[in-house]
């Protein structure tokens, strides 16, 4: 089949048939129609035995290009509105309906559009909406031209988030590539032949590092002093500053056991290298008695002494700083013998020689020396590498909540008569009193001003004069009515941080003289009365001991009081001082970071009491008239909760500092604020400065690190008389 098609002038829209030639012979003909919008010169051949086609597009309609394409090979397209404008194709070389479609798809992807096959379709949308329509195809299969398609690679050696910062320039700019974590995948939709050139790319990346890892067992050096060497000489042992993530070329492990070291390195030549080092390093010393000195980071120098004195001599340690111990050496075979404390030597015959091993502590620079031969030195490097580690801390907060509620109340009428006391003859005087000072009628008429709270109601005529008294206020009723509702909520969170398995102790009150005795002087005619007072705190006492266990729990050893002085008349002494005392002291283990309630009082106290005059009390409703009630009830919660939180590292121990610091600056910039009514002007105070972020360095001065007072604020000044 042959088409002849010639589009006339450039704005008007022609159709134009031509005779075509078709047949297998070159015996049929077909009649093939395009419609053209744009100026274009196209010519389309195809010989149907060979199944071929020629093509040429010239500043074609897009849409117009797909379907005539679409007709030569029999594909169904669905065309997104958004898809305009023109393009060229010249494919003058004859090429079957597969590469005819292939080339297409190119040109599409040349003017950002893209070809999505779904269920006998093809759509053509955007490339920006590709990525999201794209086949997926099945892991391990291959696809090949200029569609869209999603593939699965999972990764075997290396880190997927890591490859996928690497490939993402290679990917066009709107379609996708990611990586999933958990199964060390990479996820990318691109356009087939790109997907296929990363998959190249990803397979030549990741294949396993062939290391070499090689053991050295050392015969005279210690395995820990020689790791330490070398990762000092060999940079290459180090990660370098310029290449962060990168691992290093070169690595170290030390098995104290066997005083053996292992090697794992990418190059024969730096293994070489580093044996060629330790070759040199590893020879026995010139002197019998070898003298090293071993910088601890983290343990302390004087215990670490003790103890490795208790393993040499079998003992417990010495308390003391010149204690050597000994061992009786075989000389034939180098086997201790015998271990002999206190500095001595011995030997149990001709054969035998003694070798002393002493060990000194030096506190200025938390240091040991050690005077061993190279075995025993080993032997004691590698326990104290083993003992030198960082210790975590423990930040420990207590809440104690303390909910109190006391509700009481009185009633009471009181009668009284003391007319007849002036009268001469027989007169009776008397009535009825109840409660003591405050509440007594016969008190209160003593004293009128001792009358405690509440309502008082009294029926009064005149003053009377009592014998061996004086002159009273003739009260005859006393009626009193009182109700009280106190509430209290305390809450104290007192917090403190300590090594792990070292005792803290926090303190928050008053120190409060208690008298505990008084005695009297006498001699040389002269009187010497004097007291013996004690001081104790009144507040707050916690001390605490951590312990951190296996699996992120702490055990705690814990010790909580809190004690206060009862609020009593002034003129009490030290020697009538009450105190309230609450104080728990157990061992619990908590889960970091874990609420726990270690202990609580709950306490609900109710009394009822009640005076009457007998028979008359008892009468109903009138019996009010010769009684008085007294109800009280005392309820008191209190809780103790406890929360450890593990420090393993400096950077968990910034977090805590910073946001406690933040927490008592904001309590200093509210604590500065001036109500804006105030007529007095603001007088200033401390405020601490800014927290520097973890990364910069120390203060040059210690000065500018200490809060400064905050100078007083200048009045505002006032806005000007118009």
């Amino acid at each position: 089949m042959k088409l002849d098609q010639t589009a006339y002038q450039k704005t008007k829209n022609l159709t134009a048939a031509k005779a075509l030639r078709v047949g297998k012979t070159l015996t049929a003909a077909k009649t093939l129609t395009a419609s053209i919008a744009l100026t274009f010169s196209m010519t389309v051949t195809t010989l149907a035995a060979q199944d071929t086609v020629t093509m040429t597009f010239v500043n074609a309609d897009i849409a117009s290009v797909i379907n005539t394409i679409g007709k030569a090979t029999g594909k169904n397209f669905i065309i997104d509105p958004r898809v305009t404008g023109n393009m060229n194709i010249n494919a003058p070389t004859p090429v079957n309906k597969e590469i005819a479609y292939e080339i297409l798809l190119t040109a599409l992807r040349v003017h950002g559009f893209a070809a999505i096959e779904e269920r006998g379709v093809v759509k053509i949308v955007p490339e920006a909406d590709a990525k999201t329509s794209g086949r997926v195809l099945p892991m391990g299969a291959n696809a090949a031209g200029d569609r869209v398609v999603t593939q699965v690679i999972p990764l075997m050696h290396e880190s997927a988030a890591q490859l996928a910062t690497v490939l993402r320039p290679l990917v066009a700019q709107n379609n996708f590539i990611g990586a999933y974590p958990g199964n060390n995948m990479l996820v990318i939709t691109d356009y087939a032949t790109n997907v296929e050139r990363i998959k190249k790319i990803v397979a030549a990346i990741d294949v396993s590092s062939v290391s070499d890892i090689q053991t050295i067992k050392l015969q005279h050096a210690s395995a820990v002093d020689m790791a330490n060497l070398i990762q000092r000489v060999m940079p290459e042992a180090s990660i370098t500053q310029a290449n962060p993530g990168a691992a290093a070329k070169l690595s170290v492990g030390v098995e104290p056991r066997t005083n053996m070291l292992i090697l794992r390195s990418d190059s024969s030549a730096l293994t070489a290298r580093v044996r060629t080092l330790i070759a040199q390093v590893d020879t026995p010393s010139t002197a019998n008695g070898n003298i090293n000195v071993v910088y601890l980071k983290n343990a302390e120098a004087t215990k670490v002494a003790d103890t490795l004195r208790g393993l040499l001599s079998g003992g417990s340690g010495s308390s003391g700083g010149s204690v050597s111990s000994s061992t009786a050496i075989n000389t034939s075979t180098g086997a201790p013998i015998q271990a002999i404390s206190a500095g001595g030597a011995s030997g149990t015959g001709g054969s035998t020689g003694a070798i002393s091993s002493n060990i000194q502590a030096y506190s200025a620079t938390n240091s040991l020396i050690i005077t061993a031969p190279d075995h025993i030195y080993n032997s004691l490097r590698s326990v104290i590498d083993k003992l030198d580690q960082r210790r975590a801390q423990v930040h420990v907060e207590v809440l104690i909540a303390e909910v109190s509620s006391s509700v009481a109340a009185e009633f009471g009428i009181q009668w009284q008569d003391f007319s007849g006391v002036n009268r001469t003859g027989v007169n009776v005087i008397g009535g009825t009193n109840f409660g003591g000072a405050g509440t007594n009628i016969i008190g209160n008429a003593l004293n009128v001003g001792s009358i405690g709270g509440g309502l008082n109601l009294g029926l009064v005529r005149g003053v009377v004069n009592i014998p061996g008294v004086g002159q009273v206020l003739n009260l005859g009723a006393l009626a009193r009515a009182l109700e009280n509702d106190d509430r209290a909520n305390v809450l104290s969170t007192p917090n403190i941080l300590t090594l792990d398995n070292e005792e803290a102790k926090f303190v928050a009150g008053q120190n409060v003289p208690f008298v505990t005795g008084s005695f009297t002087q006498t001699g040389n005619n002269s009187t010497n009365p004097f007291q013996t007072i004690e001081r104790r705190d009144i507040g707050l006492t916690l001390r605490v001991t951590p312990q951190v266990a296996e699996g992120g729990a702490v055990k705690l050893k814990i010790f909580q009081e809190i004690s206060n002085v009862v609020p009593t008349n002034a003129n009490v002494k030290s020697a009538d001082l009450i105190t309230n005392k609450r104080s728990i002291e157990n061992t619990v283990l908590v889960d970091d970071g874990q609420i726990a309630v270690i202990g609580g009082l709950v306490s609900d106290d109710t009394k009822n009491g009640e005076g009457k005059v007998p028979l008359l009390g008892d009468i109903p409703f009138i019996g009010n008239l010769f009684k008085y009630q007294r109800r009280s009830r005392d309820k008191t919660n209190l809780m103790i909760f406890l929360r450890p939180v593990i420090l393993r590292d400096a950077k968990s121990t910034s977090e805590l500092t910073g946001s406690r610091y933040a927490y008592i600056r904001g309590e200093q910039a509210n604590n500065l604020e001036v109500s804006r009514d105030s007529i007095l002007p603001p007088t200033g105070g401390p405020l601490l400065p800014l927290l520097p972020p973890a990364s910069q360095s120390a203060p040059q001065s210690a000065l500018q690190s200490m809060p400064q007072p905050m100078p007083p604020a200048t009045p505002s000044p006032s806005p000007d008389k118009r």
